[in-house]
């Protein structure tokens, strides 16, 4: 039996002005509680909260700019 700390870590890659891509498959367990599962095998979340289906990315921040970064 294999534990927590045998098995090899998720990647999750940032991508710039878009989701966070997590190898799948994913649970996700929203504020409320509420879990959100995926068994695909790489999972798009939403880092922008624009989704429709949050917190899965529905790709909403292609359709509108994000507002420019205050310390820039």
């Amino acid at each position: 039996m294999s534990g927590p700390s045998e098995r090899a870590p998720r990647r999750v890659t940032v991508a710039g002005d878009g989701p966070f891509l997590v190898e799948g498959p994913v649970e996700v367990v929203l504020p409320d509680g509420t879990r959100r599962v995926s068994e695909r095998p790489v999972v798009a979340l939403c880092a922008c909260r624009r989704s429709r289906c949050f917190p899965f990315c529905d790709t909403s921040h292609r359709r509108r700019s994000r507002p420019p970064d205050p310390q820039v």
